[in-house]
């Protein structure tokens, strides 16, 4: 399996939740775990997120997401799993 973390900062706002989850779909990524909170009014959400079932590769789906990115004012940064799990083993 091909898992990514995705993490979305910026100012609170009605629908982001909503908003990413729709565009992961439209790219057929299933979302495996998510977490988010609002502190001082900034949302801030991580998620773990299944590629496999995306016909497009690393830099298309983080394209994808751009929208979401221009629209709401969000800061979304997305990053293979197999990665992190290796810089924070260092």
């Amino acid at each position: 399996m091909t898992k990514a973390l995705i993490s979305v900062t910026g100012l609170d706002a009605t629908g982001i939740i909503a908003r990413v989850a729709t565009r992961l779909s439209e790219m057929n990524i299933n979302i495996l775990d998510i977490t988010q909170t609002i502190l001082g009014g900034y949302f801030t959400m991580m998620m773990v997120v299944d590629l496999d079932g995306a016909h497009m590769d690393f830099a298309q789906i983080d394209e994808g997401l751009q929208p979401i990115r221009d629209e709401m004012k969000m800061t979304i940064h997305m990053q293979r799993m197999d990665i992190y799990e290796a810089m924070h083993r260092i």
